[in-house]
């Protein structure tokens, strides 16, 4: 396979949250052509989900998305995203359909109708007194619930991921996942989605993200992933060369999530190693999906 060229990189910084409008979705887009990377203005009361949904859905040309959200469940540990479940899908494609099709009445691409389905339910981490049959699978090696292969390449670079069955706490990824598969879902296959889908050899695709990655790489410490002034996030970006963001003082963390991870998408995406991690098979890629930059 070919590097791939891609002349914008849009990262998204995504929630899970209930509601319309959400101050936690942050875009932030790099061209090509270098110079800093920039926010994408949101509306006054925060983006919704559907109106990122529209952007994706009207993409320039050969744009690298990457999405701040888990793509897919656990698989590999079990052989099902949901052990017990006679309608357990077998794939991740089919995963994101279940999982709207499930939600088709909640409103604004939320899933609440999904972690309280009786059967889905079961697999969830609900409160600190309200795990699932399921949440731990016997014989785990974690008590953090189940983890994809992704999540454990991420643990092995430094980084603690959270378990996507987790619904709980402000690490919690479960909802900001399975509101993100009713977006890939809705997508209906218009942008590919790596590695479910194949790379293309041009045009725009879709990745998952995991914005610590981004900070790791930039020098910021294990214990302090999150940049929150502008003068932080311009001393990360020159580990690159990458000219300041225009700003000062405080500055949302979600902002420069997006920020720095469209800068870092643009720095890596050129390396074919990167599509290329050791433990992504065919078989992980069609059920459990990968994080781009994890090896």
């Amino acid at each position: 396979m070919r590097s791939p060229r891609f002349t914008h990189f849009l990262a998204i910084d995504w929630s899970g949250a209930k509601g319309e409008r959400h101050k936690g979705i942050a875009l932030g887009l790099a061209h090509a052509d270098g110079g800093p990377p920039v926010l994408v203005e949101p509306p006054p009361r925060g983006w919704a989900r559907e109106e990122v949904l529209a952007i994706l859905l009207d993409l320039p040309q050969d744009t690298l998305v990457g999405m701040d959200l888990g793509i897919s469940l656990p698989f590999a540990d079990a052989g099902a995203f949901f052990p017990g479940w006679d309608d357990s899908p077998r794939d991740a494609r089919s995963l994101w359909r279940l999982i709207d099709d499930i939600c088709a009445c909640d409103p604004h691409l939320e899933a609440s109708s999904f972690v309280t389905h009786p059967e889905a339910r079961r697999h969830f981490r609900h409160g600190r007194d309200d795990e699932g049959k399921y949440f731990h699978l016997a014989g785990a090696a974690t008590r953090e619930g189940r983890f994809r292969r992704a999540e454990a390449a991420q643990r092995q670079q430094g980084c603690r991921p959270v378990s996507n069955f987790n619904l709980v706490g402000a690490a919690q990824v479960g909802k900001s996942s399975l509101t993100g598969m009713r977006l890939l879902h809705r997508l209906a296959g218009q942008v590919p989605v790596w590695p479910v889908d194949p790379l293309p050899d041009s045009g725009s695709a879709i990745v998952e993200i995991y914005t610590s990655l981004a900070a790791k790489e930039a020098g910021v410490g294990a214990n302090r992933s999150k940049i929150r002034t502008f003068e932080d996030l311009n001393i990360a970006l020159a580990t690159w060369e990458v000219p300041p963001v225009r700003g000062e003082g405080p500055l949302d963390d979600h902002s420069s999530d997006a920020l720095i991870t469209a800068a870092w998408l643009r720095r890596v995406a050129h390396d074919p190693a990167r599509w290329r991690p050791a433990g992504l098979t065919r078989e992980i890629a069609r059920t459990e999906g990968w994080t781009f930059g994890a090896y």
